[in-house]
């Protein structure tokens, strides 16, 4: 069985070593989905680098609330929730944006 506490004091015992990995994983796959839905890839490809980052940025969250459990209010805390929130948002819309759009005809002169 997952030991709650056992996982918080993880979470905040390698702090460093989560958020140097989840801050640029978080920030590369989120601009990789907006390149796919920027060169019209095939739907699939944006939904799984989406689902990727959208996991990265799911686990940025729950990092940052077992430091607000612990009471570790400070800036850092508030800007990592902030980064991950925003990539959930941006992934979110990029979605919206391919499945409205995908279906449209190119751009052309006659606008």
């Amino acid at each position: 069985m997952l030991d709650f506490n056992t996982l918080v004091e993880f979470s905040c015992g390698n702090c460093i070593s989560i958020c140097a990995f989840l801050v640029p994983a978080n920030l590369l796959v989120t601009i990789l989905t907006l390149g796919l839905v920027a060169l019209r890839r095939p739907s699939y490809q944006v939904w799984q680098s989406a689902g990727i980052a959208s996991f990265f940025a799911s686990v940025m969250i729950l990092h940052v609330y077992t430091w607000f459990i612990v009471g570790v209010v400070m800036a850092p805390t508030y800007i990592l929730l902030w980064l991950a929130i925003t990539c959930l948002v941006t992934n979110l819309g990029a979605i919206l944006y391919q499945r409205r759009y995908s279906n449209s005809p190119t751009f052309s002169n006659n606008v």
